[in-house]
């Protein structure tokens, strides 16, 4: 194995806990071949679709957030945070502040962002394995933890293998000293192979060059490459999570990497997914450890061509904190269910293909440091008791909603993101504010609703927000609701992101 600085493997800190999320959206094989006459994405059945609002970082934080609360802790615990990503909402702009902005991670956290390459994933795990361990048990305050998270939404060309295959997800990787998830060999190796998979400076597609041959050399070469860098003993595997370009070029390499074809099936999720870039092995990684499986061979490719190997197995202890269960597993909270198929045409606006852009003259203006001061509420839920009367008030500012009492300084409590209905209506076309015409074009219909969120010790704040819902028009008062995070709206080249409301249960 390559020489390296790296945590002891005594103290290295281990997965405890993994989140997963896809975009409820599909579009099938036979909708691509519909309109081309061919489907150029061997092996991949359909993929997922992010919706108009959605992107990576969204994506991420739907990931990252299942990942913490199937451990059962929150963004204050995270004390190094990796965000990974080929398609960051912006080509220069550290993500990992928003990111950890939207999930309460302290602002001394380490953070990190990697991209560049669809092996971007693992790097971010490589990395927080050698950054480890964080644990602060000893001081009596709880456990820290390490937050790896890779998420992606390639795109190419319409007519382009890259295209047919591109899809969408997220996975989240939650390490701690306590977590169950052990890797216990990694590796990496690299090897020159230009022209496999790019994408040009100022563009948003992949592209490669068709070299069929030349391209699964590559592949192979390379990530067997890793796969004998490992030291193991070369035993049974459970599964095999492998880089996924398409839902056939994986299986053409499973003699390479001395792993049955079956293995490699029992998590792959390229074939409902598509291609999830640098997502791809964190996702199946996700799937196999949810699924229990015990001895898991991780191997990630990145074009240029470079590949990470892994050797992740279940500790039968669970861990330094664990109870000697010899059954231990990962927590885990996937969201890769199908929620809606969608045709070749829906998808193009979906992409905004189809769509003229914003109308001239924007909307209501708002300045990126007025903005700013609003992010507590926008993406951390935070509102003000009323210290005369224990009212809720959100935003936490001005009189009391109950009492009246003009307040000077409320009492900060988050609420919980989960609530219910008290009103609600439709945005037609024609009916949104210019600021969020392009989402009502590229999505549709969309809801507003005024909901009733509750705080942790009881109370609740009432709410304006949109709603994310499969059919706006099924959202009724008294329905149940829980917040996610997604794209406001951009102005001034900025992405705004905020909290939305879903109803509960859904994707």
């Amino acid at each position: 194995m390559s020489d390296r600085e790296s945590t002891p493997p005594e103290e290295q800190p281990a997965i405890e806990a993994v989140g997963a999320y896809a975009p409820r959206f599909r579009v099938s094989a036979e909708e691509f071949e519909a309109a081309w006459g061919q489907f150029h994405a061997a092996g991949v059945q359909s993929k997922a679709v992010p919706d108009a609002d959605e992107d990576a970082a969204t994506m991420a934080y739907e990931a990252a957030t299942r990942a913490l609360d199937a451990a059962d802790r929150d963004g204050s615990d995270v004390a190094f945070l990796a965000f990974a990503s080929t398609t960051p909402p912006l080509a220069e702009e550290d993500l990992s502040a928003r990111l950890g902005g939207m999930l309460g991670v302290p602002a001394d956290a380490t953070r990190h962002v990697f991209t560049g390459s669809t092996r971007a994933g693992t790097r971010a795990l490589d990395a927080s394995l050698s950054a480890g361990p964080w644990g602060s048990e000893a001081s009596g305050e709880r456990e820290e933890v390490g937050l790896v998270v890779a998420a992606d939404c390639p795109r190419g060309e319409p007519d382009s293998a890259e295209d047919h295959a591109a899809g969408a997800g997220a996975a989240a990787l939650l390490l701690s000293e306590s977590g169950a998830g052990e890797v216990t060999a990694r590796a990496e190796y690299a090897e020159e192979f230009p022209g496999t998979r790019f994408r040009r400076a100022g563009s948003e597609t992949v592209e490669g060059l068709g070299a069929t041959g030349y391209e699964r050399q590559a592949f192979t070469e390379t990530l067997a490459g890793a796969v004998e860098q490992l030291e193991y003993d070369g035993g049974e595997i459970d599964a095999a999570a492998v880089q996924a370009p398409n839902g056939k070029l994986p299986y053409r390499a499973a003699g390479a990497l001395g792993v049955e074809t079956d293995r490699i099936q029992r998590c792959a999720t390229v074939h409902e997914l598509g291609d999830t870039g640098a997502a791809s092995v964190p996702l199946s990684l996700a799937a196999a450890l949810a699924d229990g499986d015990e001895r898991i061979l991780a191997a990630s490719f990145g074009s240029g061509a470079g590949a990470d190997a892994l050797l992740v197995e279940t500790r039968g202890d669970g861990g330094e904190g664990g109870d000697g269960d010899e059954s231990a597993v990962v927590a885990a909270d996937l969201a890769l269910s199908e929620g809606e198929r969608v045709s070749y045409a829906e998808y193009l606006r979906k992409r905004g293909e189809l769509t003229s852009g914003p109308p001239d003259g924007g909307g209501a203006y708002v300045s990126v440091p007025s903005w700013k001061r609003t992010l507590d509420q926008r993406h951390r839920l935070v509102a003000g008791r009323c210290p005369d009367c224990g009212a809720l008030n959100f935003p936490p500012e001005g009189a009391c909603n109950d009492c009246k009492t003009l307040v000077e300084e409320y009492d900060e409590v988050a609420l919980t993101g989960e609530g219910r209905v008290e009103a609600a209506t439709v945005i037609s076309q024609g009916g949104a504010p210019p600021e969020f015409a392009e989402q009502q074009a590229q999505s549709g219909d969309f809801g507003v609703a005024v909901v009733a969120l509750r705080g942790p010790e009881g109370g609740e704040a009432s709410v304006p927000a949109q709603v994310v819902a499969a059919d706006p028009e099924s959202v009724e008062i008294g329905d149940g609701v829980e917040t996610t995070m997604r794209r406001i709206y951009t102005q001034e080249g900025v992405t705004r992101y905020g909290f939305k409301v879903r109803p509960q249960g859904t994707q």
